[in-house]
């Protein structure tokens, strides 16, 4: 889950580099690291900690000018957080950074130590530019000794090698992420787009065994056998202004604020209201007359997305769907089939679990269905089909607009089957498109009550543990919302659907657990009160969000926080903001690192 960015061209290579790292951090923050090449020389620098106190060390040493390097930001797999695991690795004249893992590196370190090379690290990473190293000393060339390593190497990578005897850049990649950008007379590469978008919007989305050569002002692009491939050019329409803050302290809050845009962009194009259906010109469904079942498999938020997805389709469709966490579905050995759509719920389209269960569904013969916000990913590309959220770059590592986005995606795609099986009439589907359109408004006036939240999050981030209700569909809103504040916060948090607290968390409930519940009114509400009732007889501190003000428990809570109205399928698109909102705020007044927090990753693509 590191970042890795390089560069060849005519500037100066320093303070570009150090400025790309920057926009990677969310993709680890352990420690960082530089080598700069200059008349065949490579000078290193590492630092534990984030990239400013690395580009504090290095930018205005004379000793790091040139005009080519690599830079790394690291998210620790293999040995602690220090400046000796921190990248670029060096052998011989060989350096290089990586983001993945070497599953073998064990048995190649031992090796390689026999044949009398000496290790400086614990990371698995360091086996690479030895073996490169080892390759050279047999006799072969650069590129070749790069292509001879990685066919010893088990696991996957984006690697970025350079060597002191020769300007050449060389990057590969298997199952990480890896772009190649192209600009005006320089090149880049990187683990993400946004790293530099203030350089160029032009980028090759490598895939899986591709290798990349940068020489003689040139850019080669063959596979792992040496064999030419071609890639396509894409251009990015997002601003490089759209990965920057914009004003706001964090990248999450300006992500929370972004969501009736996001919303909207992911709506637009899609909406057919005259006809009354919903189009998606990237995709093509199988027969779904001939479907049995949807499985819905993702991670963390994703998968919260998922588990909204699954009560509207079933509810609506009445097609059984079952939900999987994906770091857990293909060990199970699912039973799943041609009959069978699998979908792949990823912001980033390359979280390396969900990846794993694309690949099982392929192998059962299911149909691959992707959902995610990254063109050129590795499940856009792999995935039979694709639908795209349209959020915008999301570099705040606790995730917010993808939520929201990706929820309304299994809206749209909920009335895109619903017409296509009959079983829903073009008035229906005008019906729910009203109500998915009037949402980004109805979220905006969330937002100008941001203010309340936060004396909210003044009066209750003192507290060391939080329990969440909600029932129906928002049992998944309350999961995600206590995930919001663990991740962010650090405080602990549980989320319960509310009927389960009897069996076993209302023995947490005093006078010093704040307990956050959700409660629309919908069918699930009369239930829910009396889950209030319950609570408040325990003198728990309750935080009710309700789209009712005259809700029949609104006396007797701490505190309430209205909700818009909105049709049943849709309460989570509104009840997670607030939720959003309180734990930044929490997080925020605490002093915590709200955009990078401590252990996290934005793309977890290592298993």
């Amino acid at each position: 889950m590191c970042g890795i960015v390089g560069y060849k061209g005519k500037n100066e290579a320093c303070d570009l580099l150090i400025d790309a790292l920057r926009r990677l951090e969310y993709r680890g923050y352990d420690s960082a690291g530089i080598a700069i090449w200059h008349k065949g020389k490579i000078e290193i620098g590492r630092k534990k900690g984030k990239v400013n106190e690395l580009g504090k060390d290095v930018c205005n040493k004379e000793i790091f000018q040139g005009s080519m390097g690599l830079a790394h930001t690291r998210w620790a797999t293999h040995g602690t957080p220090s400046e000796k695991n921190a990248h670029p690795h060096k052998a011989g004249d060989v350096v290089v950074v990586h983001n993945g893992i070497v599953e073998n590196y064990m048995d190649l370190k031992e090796r390689l130590r026999q044949d009398g090379h000496k290790f400086l690290s614990d990371t698995d990473t360091e086996v690479i530019p030895h073996l490169i190293m080892s390759h050279i000393n047999k006799g072969m060339g650069f590129v070749d000794a790069v292509r001879a390593a990685l066919a010893e190497l088990k696991g996957s990578y984006a690697i970025g090698a350079i060597r002191e005897k020769e300007r050449i850049m060389v990057a590969a990649k298997k199952e990480s992420p890896l772009i190649v950008g192209i600009g005006l007379g320089e090149y880049f590469i990187a683990s993400d787009v946004p790293a530099i978008l203030n350089r160029t919007n032009k980028v090759i989305f490598l895939e899986d065994n591709d290798i990349a050569v940068f020489k003689d002002g040139q850019l080669i692009l063959m596979n792992i056998d040496g064999e030419s491939v071609d890639r396509k050019v894409h251009e990015i329409h997002w601003s490089g202004a759209m990965a920057e803050k914009g004003g706001y302290k964090h990248f999450m809050l300006k992500e929370i604020f972004e969501q009736p845009r996001a919303i909207s962009e992911t709506l637009i194009g899609r909406i057919k209201e005259e006809k009354g259906q919903i189009e998606f010109d990237e995709l093509k469904l199988p027969d779904l007359n001939t479907i049995t079942k949807i499985w819905m498999v993702a991670c963390g938020t994703s998968y919260h997305a998922c588990m909204i997805g699954k009560q509207m389709i079933e509810a609506n469709l009445r097609i059984p769907v079952e939900t999987d966490v994906a770091s857990e579905f293909r060990y199970r050995d699912p039973i799943i089939d041609k009959n069978h759509i699998l979908i792949l719920v990823s912001q980033s389209g390359e979280t390396a679990d969900t990846i794993a269960a694309m690949k099982e569904g392929k192998k059962n013969g299911a149909y691959t269905l992707c959902i995610c916000n990254v063109l050129g990913s590795t499940l856009a590309r792999d995935c039979d089909g694709v639908i795209f959220t349209h959020a915008g770059p999301e570099i705040g590592v606790a995730s917010t607009k993808a939520f929201t986005t990706q929820i309304s995606i299994f809206y749209l795609l909920m009335l895109h089957m619903g017409r296509k099986l009959g079983i829903m009439s073009g008035d229906e589907v005008r019906d729910f498109i009203g109500e998915i359109k009037r949402i980004p408004h109805k979220i905006q006036a969330i937002l100008e009550q941001s203010s309340a939240m936060e004396e909210l999050a003044r009066r209750y981030m003192g507290y060391k543990d939080f329990l969440y209700l909600g029932r129906g569909i928002n049992y998944p809103t309350v999961l995600e919302g206590a995930l919001k504040l663990k991740e962010i916060s650090y405080i602990h948090a549980e989320a319960y659907a509310a009927g389960e607290m009897k069996h076993g968390p209302i023995a947490l409930i005093d006078e010093n657990l704040p307990i956050v519940i959700v409660s629309p009114r919908d069918h699930t509400y009369k239930k829910t009160c009396s889950n209030v009732e319950e609570v408040i007889t325990r003198r728990g501190k309750t935080l009710l969000f309700t789209d009712d003000m005259d809700h029949e428990m609104a006396s007797k809570v701490e505190a309430i926080f209205a909700v818009p109205e909105t049709i049943y399928e849709l309460e989570p698109i509104l009840a997670i903001v607030p939720l959003q909102l309180l734990a930044y705020y929490i997080a925020n007044l605490l002093g915590t690192d709200v955009d990078q927090p401590r252990n996290l990753a934005k793309s977890v693509t290592v298993e």
